[in-house]
């Protein structure tokens, strides 16, 4: 029955959206080479990079599509329009959170001034909820106020979509980003009590053929990286899926066995929890077994980031993380990146999740997803894991 489900959502690839990600340097990245990054924005303008992605497309004519300017690597954003008539943004589409947000124009931050801002009185479907939200995306604490307008993504459109207009952007970080803001993916149970998702606002309104979304992240740019909204494309993965149960309705949450390397459990001993987040650059876990991690690759911690040897990248063994029986190896050439000069590598592996909670939880973030097509389900609330090509 579930490879009878999977082949009909191929069947309605004519009633895909398919969105482009654009693949970006990590803000992290962004602030080491600072001084190289203003001198390629003032070669490529903002504006002028937002108007290339609406041109062209990567996909067949029969697949709405979006062309976005690929930067580098490690983030990855898309397209969307906010009000009548629409406003363009560039979003993080982010599995690990579910409210819409973006700057406002009454929002004088730094971030904000650097990037696009929404103005409400230029949309005739604007309303105004006089709320006041705080949200919490990766990198910071925004808060804003509550309203409500209409979102397209590719031919979807959400009519009357709740999102958040921030009106303060206090992190450093997002001066730098490559993004205005985020548009998340998660369960209704993580978003801003009393409003509704994008995607499930969609799925509400009957746009959508099928209550499913699935995500291509690849280091390939003739193909790209895409969302797909609605179904599922076959060109982009290789092999049958393999069908993992939720653990838990909020983030994308799975149950993981162990992890393990060269035979030997380096995490996960007695099974555990694992997120998958696509606003995350990292493979995310407890500090302690982190740590053990970065000695196993000999990573040394030098300028706050843990450096590693980049002939490791084709010397050192998989990581095996299995989930639901099924082993799905990640490569040294994937948990290790290299970076922005010769000589230079980094550990993609990262410490902190101990403060989620008390059960042990990993997030496996973009360095998995790019290996993994990932479908999400939320018609049968679990995700599909399949190699991706």
């Amino acid at each position: 029955m579930k490879w009878l489900v999977i082949l009909g959502l191929v069947a309605l690839s004519e009633c895909l959206v398919i969105i482009p990600l654009t693949k970006v340097k990590s803000i992290r990245e962004n602030l080491r080479e600072k001084d190289l990054l203003l001198n390629f924005l003032k070669e490529h303008p903002y504006n002028m990079i937002q108007k290339f992605g609406l041109k062209g497309s990567l996909c067949s004519p029969k697949i709405s599509c979006l062309r976005l300017w690929n930067y580098l690597d490690m983030v990855y954003v898309g397209n969307i329009t906010i009000g009548t008539p629409p406003q363009l943004f560039s979003v993080i589409f982010d599995t690990a959170s579910s409210d819409l947000w973006v700057p406002s124009n009454q929002c004088h931050s730094r971030a904000c001034v650097t990037h696009r801002s929404f103005n409400p009185t230029l949309s005739s479907t604007f309303q105004s909820s006089n709320r006041t939200v705080k949200l919490a995306p990766h990198s910071g604490l925004v808060s804003g106020l509550l309203g409500y307008d209409t979102v397209q993504i590719g031919r979807f459109k959400s009519e009357n979509q709740a999102f958040g207009l921030s009106q303060s952007e206090p992190v450093k970080e997002l001066e730098n980003a490559f993004f205005d803001g985020v548009l998340g993916l998660g369960y209704p149970s993580l978003a801003i009590q009393g409003t509704t998702p994008v995607f499930d606002n969609l799925r509400k309104q009957g746009q959508i053929p099928e209550p499913v979304f699935a995500l291509y992240l690849s280091t390939n740019t003739k193909k790209g990286s895409v969302l797909m909204i609605g179904g599922v494309d076959n060109n982009f993965f290789t092999g049958n899926f393999r069908w993992v149960p939720l653990s838990a309705q909020n983030y994308w949450q799975i149950t993981l066995d162990r992890i393990t390397w060269r035979g030997v459990v380096v995490g996960c001993t007695r099974g555990c929890q694992a997120i998958l987040d696509s606003g995350s650059a990292f493979l995310l876990g407890p500090s302690r077994q982190i740590s053990s991690i970065q000695k196993i690759i000999q990573a040394r911690f030098i300028e706050n980031e843990y450096q590693v040897r980049c002939c490791a990248r084709t010397t050192l063994a998989d990581f095996i993380f299995t989930i639901n029986n099924v082993q799905y190896p990640v490569p040294a050439r994937a948990y290790i990146r290299k970076g922005s000069t010769p000589r230079r590598c980094y550990s993609n592996f990262s410490g902190g999740t101990e403060s989620l909670g008390k059960e042990e939880t990993w997030i496996l973030g973009e360095v998995f997803l790019r290996l993994y097509f990932t479908v999400f389900d939320r018609g049968q609330n679990r995700i599909g894991l399949a190699i991706a090509v």
